[in-house]
């Protein structure tokens, strides 16, 4: 009976989370558990002294603004842990398990950051904020470049004569105007599939198949025009899963093309998987982020589109959950850290890899780096190199949405050190949904030079991360609960742009500053 109270108090927690359909609540409730485990633990045995939202009771302390004892996760569960009984709070150690303990922690962390599990946030309000925005080394205002774009973009690339390409993951290419108008869909490029789908146990999130990704420019255009696009290539009867599904698969593929006349023409491929490869997992895991280094080297990104959250990630033979590297044609550089082996992707330039999301290479240090999706919690940003193992599915720094940590290792017989792994620079827990970025060089935002400037998509807010010597120096919030951001890019002429999801319509605003 106490069982069933439980399971009951789950669903009506889940419920009142917007999710309206009851099976659909249970399926969020199952494949959440830890979350609305966190729930019900903090509830039934916290609230009563810290409030029900963090508040604070007259017998106990709130737990928003800043922790007297810390608020890390370490800190926060070493406080659990032990607690301080000369202040009135007992110890929990003999309560909780180990595990408890972590999702009572995170739970707190989540509250505190705004980030709720229960929706990705395709619809909350979007509105662009009137007036100047304050932040510690600029103030800016925000300026509407393009609006009532297709839900689902994904990429924007500026032209060298102020004008952007954008990438719609399920229509195609367009080029915005300098005035935001749109062209019509670029002729001939890859098909761009636009029928969506989504799962019981995710209602909020699309999915779909055959997606295109990101669009960038050689860093020789302007001499050689070409432009290169990921997208998700996509298949029928075309391998031995295809085939037993009677469904189609697909793989992410890297070409090469120009645009003339609204056309794409000499299209060129890059780099593509070999077909047994091609899977049927949704592209909202593919990665997808393309850049370029200063040396006639492209890197792109491969997500978990294996078909499952781990199988094959830590396999060289296969190419998801890997960052890839190429010659700007397609060849395999000499010095890629497997590139003298045959039984495996000579591309692979690191692996171990969740959900990466965004890829940058600094010129300016002459480094690689990405940010990637962790489960619940494990948001990262790392420096990227070569050969390196960054550890999924066999070690993050969250914890898996059922409430346990990640330890598939065992489950695939993969022995590891710990010191074998490497590890994000910053870890962002609990997870924002971190998204794009960018190092900032421009002229406009003079103080934030070298600075990561980093959207996400749960959290609706953009970052600066100051990195010095490849350490966490500062982290400062520039825009919170603002909007979907996909993508960052910044223009020739400095300008910063960001580009929004959403389900009344995408967009895309640039920064100005205004001091």
């Amino acid at each position: 009976m106490k069982k069933l109270g439980r399971y009951l108090k789950i669903c009506l927690i889940v419920i009142a989370m917007d999710l309206i359909v009851i099976p659909a609540a249970l399926a969020q409730a199952q494949a959440y558990s830890g979350v609305t485990d966190s729930i019900v633990l903090f509830q039934e045995n916290c609230a009563v002294c810290h409030g029900e939202n963090l508040e604070g009771a007259p017998q106990g302390t709130p737990l928003l603004g800043e922790l007297r004892h810390g608020d890390s996760m370490a800190d926060i569960s070493v406080s659990i842990n032990n607690g301080y009984v000369d202040s009135g709070m007992p110890t929990w150690r003999d309560t909780f398990s180990g595990a408890q303990v972590r999702n009572i922690a995170m739970y707190i962390l989540e509250t505190r950051a705004n980030v709720n599990y229960a929706t990705s946030n395709f619809d909350m309000p979007l509105s662009v904020p009137d007036g100047e925005i304050e932040s510690e080394l600029h103030n800016f205002r925000l300026e509407t470049v393009a609006g009532d774009l297709d839900p689902l973009p994904f990429s924007i690339e500026p032209l060298p004569d102020g004008r952007l390409l954008l990438t719609e993951k399920a229509r195609g290419v367009r080029i915005i105007g300098q005035n935001g108008e749109k062209s019509e869909l670029i002729r001939g490029t890859p098909r761009a599939w636009g029928d969506i789908y989504r799962l019981e146990t995710r209602l909020d999130i699309e999915r779909g198949m055959g997606w295109l990704f990101d669009i960038v420019l050689h860093p020789n255009y302007e001499e050689n025009s070409w432009i290169y696009l990921y997208f998700g290539d996509r298949c029928s009867d075309c391998n031995a899963i295809s085939r037993e599904r009677g469904s189609p698969v697909s793989m992410n593929k890297l070409v090469r093309g120009k645009i003339a006349d609204g056309e794409w023409i000499e299209e060129q491929t890059i780099w593509e998987a070999a077909i047994e490869h091609y899977g049927a997992a949704s592209d909202v895991g593919a990665g997808g982020r393309v850049a370029f280094d200063n040396a006639g080297h492209v890197y792109f990104s491969v997500g978990m589109k294996g078909g499952s959250n781990y199988r094959g990630i830590q396999d060289l033979s296969t190419p998801w959950g890997k960052i890839h590297r190429v010659n700007d044609d397609g060849s395999i550089p000499a010095d890629n850290p497997f590139a003298d082996r045959n039984d495996v992707y000579r591309s692979i330039y690191t692996y171990g890899h969740r959900s990466p999301q965004g890829l940058e290479f600094d010129i300016e240090n002459g480094a690689l780096w990405g940010t990637e999706h962790g489960p619940r919690g494990g948001d990262e940003v790392n420096l990227l190199l070569p050969g390196r193992n960054y550890g999924w599915p066999l070690y993050s720094r969250g914890m898996d949405y059922d409430g346990t940590p990640v330890e598939y290792g065992r489950d695939l017989g993969i022995a590891f050190e710990l010191a074998d792994i490497q590890q994000p620079v910053v870890d962002l827990t609990p997870s924002p949904a971190v998204s794009s970025f960018i190092i900032s060089t421009s002229g406009q935002f003079s103080r934030w030079q070298g600075d990561f400037l980093v959207g996400s998509l749960k959290a609706r807010s953009l970052f600066r991360v100051d990195i010095e010597n490849n350490e966490l120096v500062q982290r400062e919030t520039l825009l919170e609960g603002f909007g979907r951001i996909r993508d960052i890019e910044m223009g020739f002429d400095g300008t910063i742009y960001l580009l929004l999801e959403h389900n009344s319509g995408g967009r895309i605003v640039r920064l100005v500053p205004t001091n």
